[in-house]
């Protein structure tokens, strides 16, 4: 008899999960990136960290979708709220995603490398 292993799906652009405070992240910029967050918490420049913050995306009412971003927090710092999406590719998707968030909310969502 043969044993077949199976390994668990690879990410399409090759990112690999890291799990960091039993939080799960889709890839090792993004966990570094919420490790640094965490560190500029503990030093008060940063509050209210938020994870996977969803915006609902509708149409004439409709909705078509939600976009949701890596970090949301208040930046003490340089006083001002922030929207931060992780990317090691930007696709077309997820840039049409993040002018529709802009045009619905008024909020500009940036790009982590």
């Amino acid at each position: 008899m043969t044993t077949v292993l199976r390994s668990l799906p690879k990410n399409k652009y090759g990112a690999i999960r890291i799990t960091i405070d039993g939080i799960t992240f889709d890839s090792k910029a993004e966990a570094n990136r919420y490790a640094l967050l965490k560190l500029r918490e503990k030093a008060g420049e940063v509050y209210e960290v938020e994870l996977q913050k969803p915006f609902i995306l509708s149409v004439e009412g409709r909705v078509i979708g939600t976009y949701r971003a890596d970090f949301a927090y208040y930046d003490a710092t340089i006083k001002r709220n922030r929207v931060e999406d992780v990317k090691g590719k930007d696709t077309p998707l997820s840039k049409w995603k993040r002018k529709h968030v802009a045009a619905q909310y008024g909020v500009e969502v940036e790009i982590v490398r």
